[in-house]
């Protein structure tokens, strides 16, 4: 179980690293009261959430200062997002909407333990106020097609949707292109995954 707490990401700094080892270490005491991560996930806690989510963190633009996570969950990617930016884009604030209260508290309690800039919507998807988010992401919460459909409401003008989605994903992308919506761009973390990022960037981002 120590080798959960000794792993570290690279490139980013110390401090860095000791809030993201605090987040799993709180993950890991909630998750058998409140189902924050699968319990066949806990021993590759860092690869198969950690590192995904950091991966994603590479795919906004430089000039974001929204970031807006649906479904949050247990703060997947939202919280890492939140910490990987207290280091290198000071001016980003995380939005993370979770319908489930128990979940939203967990959220809010590591925001203030980690001393991050974000806030916590706990509001299902549908009803929260338009949000004009520079960057969208959601994580295991559903289908593709209602990924966008929840989505196009918080859009900024220029705005870069994120989906990491499994071995699925064809799939998701040939339904969700028979109900009208354009195919993404499909980002492979490495040779061995199955799974992959989906990224649709809007608007002027397109010329990047």
């Amino acid at each position: 179980m120590s080798d959960l707490f000794n792993f570290t990401i690279p490139h980013v700094s110390r401090e860095t690293n000791q809030r993201l080892q605090e987040y799993v270490a709180s993950l890991l005491k909630w998750t058998p009261a409140i189902n924050l991560i699968g319990k066949s996930t806990e021993k590759e806690i860092w690869q198969r959430h950690i590192c995904e989510s950091t991966v994603l963190f590479g795919f906004m633009p430089k000039q974001s200062q929204h970031w807006l996570d649906l479904g949050s969950g247990g703060g997947l990617p939202g919280v890492v997002i939140s910490i990987l930016a207290l280091e290198k884009a000071q001016d980003l604030t995380v939005t993370l909407v979770e319908s489930d209260q128990r979940k939203a508290v967990f959220l809010e309690k590591t925001i203030r333990d980690l001393s991050l800039k974000a806030l916590v919507l706990n509001e299902r998807i549908e009803v929260i106020p338009q949000q004009g988010a520079d960057v969208i992401s959601a994580r295991a919460l559903a289908p593709l097609g209602q990924l966008l459909e929840y989505s196009w409401p918080h859009m900024a003008e220029s705005c870069v949707l994120l989906f990491p989605k499994g071995r699925t994903y064809k799939s998701e992308i040939e339904a969700s292109v028979r109900k009208g919506y354009p195919s993404p761009q499909v980002h492979h973390a490495d040779a061995q995954s199955d799974g992959a990022v989906l990224e649709y960037k809007i608007g002027e981002h397109d010329s990047e």
